[in-house]
């Protein structure tokens, strides 16, 4: 069926009234009185397929109109401001009496494929993860690629990073800020609705902090210790780095590293999953890892593995291959 609008002739006088209504309440802008048209003249069209005048449209046509919008490729977001448009006709024309029930009022727009989370391939998280910038400040250096090894080997948001302390005290819990215990090679973090885990800290990340802590005080030895924060991030005014800072110094350094996609801190989070469950399978274990309360919220990552697993038939399958012409 051709989605052409009807030309506004053949609109019923009930509709044409409506959008005059609409125009003069309202007070409309020309572009959204063109909208508001188009929708209806799109219902009318629809209406005039099952041979039903629009007043008397019930919500099983609606619904097959939404499911032939959908089909033919319309957006979930599009299809849901055409039904806004529907509606709003609708409750006029149930104000007026010429309607007993509105038959858009439950119909609702299909909902949008959430997006896949943005990860890494293995080797260009390896490359920023492994990143030595031998002419920067040994200072920054130390405290960036430390960065770099807790939120890709531990998987951690960036929030939790920035509220990390360098050695725990009668506070830090207290507070809901996190610690590092490198003897024990974990790392303790207070998540969303402040819900305490424990992650693993791998050799990698250990070595980065340890280098990180022997140069963390350097800066402020003296009088400057005075102002050096508790925080185990902190900046060149000893104080806690942010999380807007943080994006920053890992958007400059995964350019530095020859990246070609700016990387921020919850792409690192995504690349930790997406590459511990291509290794594992485990899905039980990624979502404690990660502190997802509910598992469904975990298999998004799936998704990003079965892409991982489709790119790996693509090209090495014989006959997934195209034959050239």
């Amino acid at each position: 069926m051709s989605e052409t609008p009807t030309s506004p002739a053949t609109l019923d006088p009930e509709v044409v009234l409506y959008l005059e209504h609409v125009r003069v309440e309202k007070r409309l802008a020309a572009r959204t009185l063109t909208l508001y048209t188009l929708d209806l003249e799109k219902l009318a069209q629809f209406a005039a397929s099952v041979n039903v005048p629009m007043l008397q449209l019930q919500t099983a046509h609606i619904r097959r109109f939404v499911a032939q919008m959908h089909s033919g490729g319309r957006s979930g977001r599009g299809i849901a401001l055409i039904l806004s448009g529907w509606r709003g006709f609708f409750i006029w024309a149930g104000r007026q009496g010429l309607i007993p029930h509105n038959p858009v009022q439950d119909v609702r727009a299909p909902k949008a494929p959430k997006p896949l989370p943005k990860a890494l391939g293995v080797d260009d998280a390896v490359r920023l993860a492994e990143f030595d910038n031998t002419g920067a400040d040994p200072w920054l250096e130390a405290r960036d690629a430390a960065m770099v090894e807790l939120l890709y080997g531990c998987g951690l948001r960036v929030g939790e990073l920035a509220g990390l302390d360098a050695i725990p005290n009668a506070d830090t819990q207290r507070q809901g800020r996190g610690w590092v215990d490198l003897q024990a090679g974990e790392a303790h973090v207070f998540g969303k609705g402040s819900k305490r885990r424990s992650v693993p800290v791998g050799a990698a990340a250990t070595a980065a902090l340890q280098a990180w802590l022997q140069l963390r005080a350097t800066p402020f030895g003296g009088e400057g210790s005075a102002r050096l924060d508790t925080a185990l991030f902190v900046g060149q005014r000893g104080k806690r780095l942010t999380a807007q800072s943080i994006w920053l110094r890992l958007r400059q350094r995964s350019q530095q590293a020859g990246l070609t996609t700016p990387v921020h801190p919850h792409m690192l989070r995504h690349s930790f999953a997406s590459h511990l469950l291509q290794s594992s399978g485990d899905l039980r274990a990624v979502q404690e890892l990660l502190g997802h309360a509910n598992i469904t919220t975990t298999q998004v990552y799936t998704r990003l593995d079965f892409q991982h697993l489709a790119k790996v038939y693509d090209a090495a399958h014989p006959r997934a291959r195209k034959k050239s012409p």
